[in-house]
């Protein structure tokens, strides 16, 4: 089978943990024993989040003389994170040829998102820190269990740029790790050259178009949590085994983080097998033993 797993971001960096290389390192080697798994018995490619590294690369790099452009820190993020996978993934598949790839995916300049940031990135600050960031940066804002995390726009994917490389990389036997944080977000001037844009686009959104593109047979999204839940938050909460487009919406996912990983499994789910588990439980999650299965 053909899967492309996509790996969240906190899933790599959980919150509340340091973000270290170290840490960050012992988190990528969890997400490998899940991937070198699948791998054994599949054909697999996988994609990965950035937003809490890109959020501290940012951080990072306000103490230049000026602020590094979101595609630049993309860039940065996905090579850093491509680094940590891929030699994790080496020490258990010494057999399987392995790269990452800097992949760059083209959005609409003129998409009304770039007036609408709801993608968060970083770490979560306690309101009165948020106060002094955004007014020194001009930041937006979004509240998160009563902590504050920064949100920029996040177009949709339009075309994957690299995507007939990645292609004949899966073809000829090798684990891609590509599309890391949604890609590098581009846009294609009047004379055909590329430009990078502030925003980030997200992960989900993504792997599904990269799925459907090179004829997947599953999409799996991996994140830290067991599947989509009814009530989150909340005393009465319970995971969904499965759902539909039309039921996700029901459930006003939140529009950072749930809510376009539904949204993406569901557009992907006409093509394919789609499902939102836990990283631990991506061999259980593609036999339809675990997570949430989304159907079109």
């Amino acid at each position: 089978m053909r899967v492309v797993v996509a790996l969240g971001g906190n899933a790599l960096l959980k919150r509340g943990e340091t973000p270290d290389i170290a840490t960050q390192a012992r988190n990528a080697e969890a997400a490998a024993r899940s991937v070198a798994a699948l791998a054994a018995a599949h054909d697999v490619i996988v994609t990965h989040g950035n937003g809490p590294q890109i959020g501290l690369l940012a951080l990072q790099a306000m103490r230049g003389a000026a602020p590094t452009p979101l595609d630049v820190l993309g860039a940065e993020s996905e090579g850093m994170i491509g680094y940590l996978l891929a030699r994790a993934l080496a020490a258990r598949l010494p057999d399987r040829p392995i790269l990452s790839v800097l992949t760059q995916v083209e959005v609409d300049p003129d998409d009304p998102a770039f007036a609408r940031p709801t993608k968060p990135i970083g770490p979560f600050y306690a309101p009165e820190q948020w106060r002094a960031l955004a007014a020194a940066h001009g930041w937006t804002g979004v509240d998160d269990g009563g902590q504050v995390r920064r949100v920029v726009p996040s177009p949709p994917p339009r075309r994957i740029v690299e995507r007939e490389a990645i292609a004949r990389l899966w073809r000829a036997g090798v684990l891609a790790i590509c599309a890391g944080g949604g890609g590098i977000p581009v846009v294609r001037e009047p004379s055909g050259a590329l430009r990078g844009v502030e925003a980030v686009v997200d992960k989900d959104r993504t792997a599904a178009l990269l799925a459907a593109e090179l004829g997947a047979d599953a999409l799996l999204l991996l994140t830290d949590v067991e599947g989509v839940y009814a009530n989150w938050g909340k005393a009465d909460a319970r995971m969904l085994r499965r759902l539909t487009a039309r039921d996700a919406a029901a459930l006003r996912l939140p529009p950072g983080s749930m809510g376009p990983k539904v949204e993406a499994a569901a557009w992907f789910a006409q093509r394919g097998r789609a499902v939102i588990a836990a990283l631990d439980r991506a061999a259980a999650a593609l036999a339809g033993d675990a997570g949430t299965a989304i159907e079109a």
